[in-house]
């Protein structure tokens, strides 16, 4: 552990102004690093395959991580603030390079339950959706255009580290590669409110091989997609409420599916 009173000092510049959109180094532009806020979520970054390249905490906080791979950075509460660029309340955060991310048509090779996404763009609701998905056994994330990047830091914190062990990808070309999913024995169902779509009860989901297409948090799926997959699929709601959050109604579904 290294001792630090300086919030200058460059060997912080990994956490630095993490609050400034253009200089932070989890956003495009930047140095795209991995940031693990908190004791749990650092613990589940260590686990991963990402390269950690170190660490900043209160002392109570770097302690409670054990043996630790890269440089340890101890500082007061106060000079954590000045490097980061607010009051970190979880007293500890870990920087780390990207993993080598497996291919949309890897991770469909050894699935049985997919989330594929169309135009996610909040941080915090795709972040909720890969800690659903973990929760409740879906197996990957496919991304189709319009997603934000789940590795952007508030991403990571909202998923709780999961979507550090959840394996995800770009699904290109869009809305093509639904058919390699298809050839694959996947049956590619669309969530959608709109009328005529089947009731999720009534689908017959759950034991097969399925791709769950989710849209986004406006529009909701475009049509392109819709007419892409092999059914479209509601869930049933009382009268005068027309859709849910994104990363509600995924949770609704993965547990019906897994």
């Amino acid at each position: 552990m290294i001792e630090i009173d300086d919030p200058a000092d460059p060997r912080l510049d990994d956490f630095r102004d993490l609050s400034t959109a253009d200089r932070r180094p989890d956003r495009p532009g930047g140095r795209g690093l991995v940031i693990a806020e908190g004791v749990v979520v650092v613990e589940r970054l260590l686990a991963s395959p990402f390269p950690v390249r170190g660490f900043l905490g209160v002392r109570r906080r770097i302690e409670a991580l054990g043996d630790l791979p890269a440089p340890a950075y101890v500082a007061s509460a106060d000079v954590m603030a000045e490097v980061v660029g607010f009051h970190l309340n979880r007293g500890v955060l870990a920087a780390a390079d990207r993993a080598v991310q497996p291919s949309a048509f890897d991770i469909a090779s050894t699935a049985r339950t997919l989330a594929v996404l169309e135009g996610v763009g909040d941080h915090e609701n795709l972040g909720s959706i890969f800690r659903n998905a973990a929760a409740l056994g879906v197996d990957g994330v496919l991304l189709g255009p319009g997603c934000s990047d789940p590795l952007y830091r508030r991403s990571v914190r909202v998923s709780m580290g999961h979507v550090l062990r959840v394996p995800f990808a770009p699904l290109d070309p869009w809305p093509g590669g639904l058919d390699v999913l298809r050839s694959r024995g996947f049956r590619v169902v669309a969530l959608t409110p709109r009328e005529g779509s089947v009731g999720l009860a009534d689908a017959g989901l759950r034991g097969s091989r399925v791709a769950v297409l989710l849209g986004s948090e406006g529009p909701g799926l475009t049509e392109e997609a819709i007419t892409s997959a092999d059914v479209a699929v509601r869930i049933p709601m009382a009268p005068g409420v027309d859709s849910l959050n994104v990363a509600t109604a995924a949770a609704v579904v993965f547990y019906a599916i897994t």
